[in-house]
């Protein structure tokens, strides 16, 4: 009787899960495991550009691509379908539709959500970044927005596109949201006086970790394109109108408004406090990335909390991240179906970090060396298509800026949005 080949069960195919995969699909020979994933849609896109889908700047067709064309098919068996409960002691997980898949080994990549801190009518009036059909949500209710108030008469005071957060998202997006204004008051007919912009950080300036240069370049390139900031200021409610932030001279509120939350992140609520304990809405892993208790469990991407050696603070949950961690965990996979017990330490060698400031401009640090410019924008497009080379060789990469909503096999990028990770 032939031996039953371990079951592997990898749910999400962000940045973490799908790499896991096409990792293992080239690691594993062809009877060694039974490799199943598990995804909300039958696409994957790349969650670093959505903010130009936000702003209306960006393709759906360059970010987004069909997991099938990406994937061997003959190798990995794909669900598309809600994962609706994790049961670790039985080692199960139940979807929406397709019954429940038992495992031997699983990797959980289900991504994040937004984090709101409880500030009120965050979570129901401001709107966030976070999946390819938020960020549509986001560009359709902009463009609905100011023509509505274009076309009553644009009496009394501007309208305000207000993004809670100056970190990279809400730096990226406003970047893109520089270059989109001034073509919306084309076609709506509007003074460019009209429409603000106002980042409001709770810090005391932009682009936490970035050296002290950049973070004044990247502050400087917005404000000449009109972006106002309010550092040391908090959002402090939102509704249906409008906001008020709280800033060192008091309360202020901004109406009319339309409110973009980037302001902070946790795991998916699924997986973190539910299935496994969670710390800070992120599930604290072991050196190996396995979760402690339960040495078939593995998690990775944004729902993971690791840690440098000697430190007690998590590296921050970012697409390099989720990427370097999907490596190692594809290699501790493979020596555990193999029969072998010595599993890798996650140890990465992080190369740096680039912000988009719309489409000619950024700032980065490479390997410690600052970028600015034009230079960052062709070094975070190289970075971008190595991506691509890792998941799919050059045939991706070459394929990349002909992609489209329409792709074979792709759902439609307007299908309803779920609650749930990538």
């Amino acid at each position: 009787m032939p031996m039953r080949r371990p079951k592997i069960l990898i749910l999400g195919a962000g940045y973490g899960g799908l790499m896991t995969a096409v990792r293992l699909q080239k690691m594993l020979g062809q009877g060694e495991a039974e490799i199943t994933l598990v995804n909300k849609h039958n696409y994957h896109y790349q969650t670093t550009l959505l903010h130009e889908i936000a702003a209306g700047t960006g393709e759906e067709g360059r970010i987004c691509l069909p997991i099938k064309e990406v994937i061997d098919v003959g190798r990995i068996r794909f669900i598309k379908d809600t994962v609706l409960e994790i049961r670790a002691e039985a080692r199960q997980v139940i979807l929406c539709h397709s019954g429940s898949l038992s495992y031997d080994y699983l990797v959980v990549a289900l991504g994040f959500e937004s984090a709101t801190f409880g500030i009120p009518g965050v979570a129901e009036h401001a709107l966030s970044i976070r999946s390819l059909n938020t960020a549509k949500r986001i560009r359709n209710r902009l463009e609905k927005q100011i023509s509505a108030y274009a076309a009553s008469g644009t009496q009394g005071e501007p309208f305000a596109v207000v993004v809670g957060g100056a970190g990279f998202t809400g730096i990226e997006f406003m970047g893109e949201l520089a270059e989109q204004v001034p073509n919306w008051c084309v076609q709506y007919g509007l003074p460019r006086q009209r429409i603000r912009l106002i980042s409001v950080e709770a810090g005391p300036g932009l682009l936490p970790g970035f050296p002290s240069v950049l973070s004044e370049y990247a502050r400087k390139s917005l404000e000449r394109r009109g972006v106002e900031f309010c550092f040391h200021t908090r959002i402090r409610a939102v509704d249906a109108r409008g906001v008020l932030i709280e800033g060192q001279d008091g309360e202020k509120r901004i109406e009319p408004a339309t409110v973009v939350w980037t302001g902070g992140v946790q795991g998916n609520s699924l997986v973190c406090g539910s299935a496994f304990p969670a710390s800070r809405g992120r599930i604290p892993v072991t050196p190996d990335l396995r979760v402690a208790d339960y040495d078939n469990v593995f998690v990775i991407g944004d729902c993971s909390a690791v840690s440098a050696p000697g430190s007690d603070r998590p590296f921050p949950p970012t697409a390099q991240m989720a990427v370097l961690q999907a490596l190692s965990c594809a290699r501790n996979l493979q020596t555990l179906v193999r029969g072998g017990k010595d599993l890798e330490a996650f140890a990465p060698k992080l190369k740096g970090a680039i912000a988009s400031l719309g489409s000619h401009d950024g700032v980065g640090l490479i390997m410690g060396i600052p970028l600015r410019g034009k230079m960052a924008t062709v070094v975070k497009a190289i970075v971008d298509s190595r991506y691509l080379f890792m998941l799919g060789g050059l045939r991706l990469v070459f394929r990349k800026s002909k992609l489209s909503a329409g792709i074979s096999g792709a759902e439609p990028c307007s299908a309803p949005t779920a609650r749930w990770g990538k």
